[in-house]
């Protein structure tokens, strides 16, 4: 079932319980969705592209609840703490800290990394093995724990 497919089904059924913030949610998901497609000219997205897009609107969500909290702003960080859990809902699995690790560690080993100054490499190289998996900033400080 694609992301399409269960966003349509889940919109359905927040329609049916009247559950409004859910159906926002989803609702902007299918419309960032739409205009992806029109941008690319395709009917239809990849699994890819999909996460690529989750991703994209979870770390807005989170990097205005940062914004939000620091200007005292409770009303919205919790409107969007909750956006949050239903976008997670969408997302695979993320990894523990001791998986990504273990990932990292093999990738900097494949591309014989050495110093910070391989970090480029390392993480273009461990960025499509972890998609929508971990968090690039996330994914980021263990690179750098790793190369120093």
């Amino acid at each position: 079932m694609t992301l399409l497919d269960r966003l349509n089904q889940d919109m359905k059924q927040a329609m049916k319980n009247k559950d409004k913030e859910t159906l926002s949610v989803i609702r902007m998901v299918k419309a960032s969705i739409q205009n992806e497609l029109i941008k690319l000219g395709n009917d239809t997205l990849s699994e890819d592209e999909e996460l690529t897009i989750l991703s994209r609107e979870v770390k807005q969500r989170k990097d205005s609840l940062q914004e939000f909290k620091a200007a005292g702003r409770e009303d919205l960080v919790d409107k969007l703490d909750n956006e949050l859990v239903i976008l997670q809902k969408y997302l695979p699995e993320q990894l523990s800290e001791d998986e990504l690790s273990a990932i990292i560690q093999s990738t900097i080993q494949e591309v014989n990394a050495t110093s910070m100054k391989d970090m480029g490499k390392v993480m273009g190289a461990v960025m499509p093995k972890v998609k929508g998996k971990a968090e690039g900033s996330q994914i980021k400080n263990v690179v750098q724990k790793k190369l120093q």
